[in-house]
């Protein structure tokens, strides 16, 4: 199995990954569209793409070849994890068609008590999908890695409550993570520019994932608008 799951994590080594996602309530939330997008990216050159529910991920499955990270954001009331909470939810996205299975790997309450162990065990033993551990801060990407995760990523890095008063990237937390762990380490979060995407990769990142730089039409013309009103 572990060379089963080094296979798919190798064919991202020093890419770029592009996040290909968008707002509910964006036109572009539909499962062509977010399948045009990750096409238009890998013919480009990215080496994979992070896709959210199952619906997207099997409509990019059917266009793209490259390895799909996929994930499946739920909101449970009580609990502050949202990215694949649960088992089920990874199941939905690895029956889709996802390559690589991303999980919240803060050390948040989980939903019915379960443990970061158990679900990737249960990732990896049922599903025979690989794992990222999307984390917060260096104590969150050690437990994560101690509980099996494949890779590591530094995706949630401000956007939890104990990170609220940092601004990604987190290219302090990466150059931590390169130095102690002993997995993979993914920049994500905050790369706003080639030359961030160079950085990181300067600073020891496997690999990078860009998203709202590059598909977030939604954000960045809100933004455009803001800058000229």
């Amino acid at each position: 199995m572990a060379d089963e799951f080094n296979s798919v994590v190798v064919k991202l080594k020093q890419g770029l990954i592009v996040s290909c996602q968008a707002p509910v309530d964006s036109p572009l939330h539909e499962p062509m569209v977010i399948a045009a997008i990750a096409q238009a990216a890998t013919n480009q050159g990215a080496v994979g793409v992070r896709i959210d529910t199952p619906e997207h991920i099997s409509a990019v499955r059917q266009r793209c070849t490259v390895p799909i990270i996929g994930l499946w954001k739920q909101q449970i009331p009580g609990y502050d994890v949202y990215i694949t909470p649960q088992f089920h939810h990874a199941a939905a996205i690895a029956q889709a068609g996802a390559d690589i299975i991303a999980i919240d790997a803060t050390q948040r309450q989980r939903p019915e008590k379960e443990t970061l162990t158990s679900l990737i065990e249960r990732i990896h033993q049922k599903l025979g999908k690989p794992v990222m551990a999307d984390v917060d801060t260096m104590e969150a990407a050690i437990a994560s890695v101690a509980a099996g995760a494949d890779l590591v990523g530094t995706t949630l890095y401000g956007y939890t409550s104990e990170t609220t008063h940092l601004s990604p990237p987190g290219f302090e937390l990466l150059t931590q993570m390169v130095e102690k762990l002993s997995v993979p380490v993914i920049c994500e979060g905050g790369i706003s520019s080639p030359q961030m995407a160079r950085q990181a990769l300067d600073l020891g990142a496997y690999a990078v994932v860009v998203g709202t730089a590059i598909t977030g039409i939604d954000s960045l013309v809100k933004a455009y608008r803001a800058a000229i009103s």
